[in-house]
């Protein structure tokens, strides 16, 4: 675009400004659109899961329904409780959708399709994320309001423990690649991280979950426990641009899986037809976000305790053993630094696999003793409070 408004006639700086502009507009525009596509999505497949119809009345399959639904919002009354901080309690709603917005700049779309293709990509992708906690603890302190209140504190506790997996996780495929630009991660991928480091994805999955905040780590909003956690407070359009942030979360990090483990755009003629790697990367993006679904829509919340207690005795110490792992062997194998084609990448793909199962099995040999003990620890305290009840009679 630059090129087309130079020889228009603009100048330099000033057509870099306009095409700069523009882009910005056309990434951000497409979040918000994708939001009311990806809420009738969402609500459509949540109804086929629990065996009804979804929304089916508004436009054709109930594809329009969202229109209406954000109409209703934006014209809801907008209530500020006394003694609120204002400023406070009107800007966490807005900060909580720029912070996933500005996200959105260093995401490869294609093959020379990116905002800005920054080489600390990785570590910007860590910075603005942590805009999302912020916006949350403004929420719940700003609303004079204790389940609010008490809503952030476990809001930015959940937040900050899994945050810390996922940049461990996060870390492998800067390794592997030896870049922290998405654009070089992908660009590496001449076989799909996720073939090669299955454990790291999984823990990269789990964690995001949590940072999302979605089903089973949804406490932050626990309307059973805490009403609406930090959102309590908040009505009309201001409600809406949690919302809104919320959905645009899930399918940011379901991008994001897909550039770091998935292969991105990468696909055949994906180079010679840029908008092929675009599609190539929407289909592996909405693989992860119906994972995510599929999710949200079979699992119980867990208690706040059980969450922190898996995250700082489980996730952490797994995803640092992993780690370790993936870097010793990746030093092991020869010529790792030169990977330069599909044949290059075939046997420290193997090497790492192999690695992974080794430790999967392990991992799972771990749990079954640990699933055992709990299971006798939980007999025995029966038999203490109900000396009818035998050693068998839970089975």
């Amino acid at each position: 675009m630059t090129d087309v408004l130079l020889d228009i006639g603009f100048s330099h700086d000033l057509a870099v400004l306009i095409a700069k502009l523009v882009g910005v507009v056309v990434v951000a525009s497409f979040g918000l659109v994708w939001t009311l596509f990806g809420i009738w999505l969402e609500r459509k497949i949540a109804g086929r899961f629990q065996d009804r119809l979804g929304p089916n009345r508004v436009g054709p399959f109930g594809v329009l329904q969202s229109l209406p639904d954000a109409v209703k919002i934006v014209l809801k009354e907008d209530i500020i409780p006394t003694g609120a901080d204002k400023w406070v309690f009107n800007i966490a709603p807005v900060l909580s959708v720029f912070s996933v917005l500005l996200a959105w700049v260093v995401v490869p779309f294609a093959f020379g399709w990116t905002g800005s293709d920054l080489s600390i990509g990785v570590l910007y992708l860590v910075a603005v994320g942590s805009l999302g906690e912020i916006a949350v603890l403004m929420a719940g302190w700003s609303s004079n309001n204790k389940f609010a209140l008490l809503g952030a504190f476990r809001g930015v506790a959940q937040l900050i423990s899994y945050e810390i997996p996922m940049v461990l996780a996060l870390l492998v495929p800067v390794l592997l690649s030896g870049s922290m630009s998405l654009q070089g991660i992908v660009q590496q991928q001449h076989i799909m991280y996720f073939i090669a480091v299955p454990m790291t994805f999984v823990i990269f999955f789990i964690s995001s979950l949590a940072e999302m905040g979605r089903a089973p780590f949804d406490l932050l909003e626990a309307e059973s426990e805490l009403v609406a956690g930090y959102m309590t407070e908040y009505s009309g359009m201001k409600f809406g641009m949690f919302y809104v942030g919320e959905f645009l979360h899930a399918f940011t990090f379901s991008v994001l899986a897909a550039i770091f483990f998935l292969g991105g755009w990468k696909g055949p003629f994906a180079e010679d037809v840029p908008f092929l790697g675009l599609i190539y990367l929407m289909i592996k993006a909405m693989f992860a976000y119906f994972a995510m679904m599929w999710i949200r829509m079979t699992f119980p919340r867990v208690r706040i305790d059980q969450m922190l207690a898996f995250n700082w005795k489980f996730l952490v110490p797994l995803s640092l053993g992993n780690l370790l792992v993936v870097a010793f062997l990746w030093k092991l194998v020869p010529d790792t630094n030169a990977i330069n084609s599909f044949g290059d990448a075939v046997v420290p793909t193997l090497v790492l696999l192999v690695a992974n199962g080794l430790m999967a099995a392990g991992l799972l040999v771990y749990l079954r003793g640990e699933g055992l003990r709990e299971r006798e620890r939980v007999q025995a305290r029966l038999v203490a409070v109900d000396p009818a009840v035998t050693a068998g009679s839970g089975d």
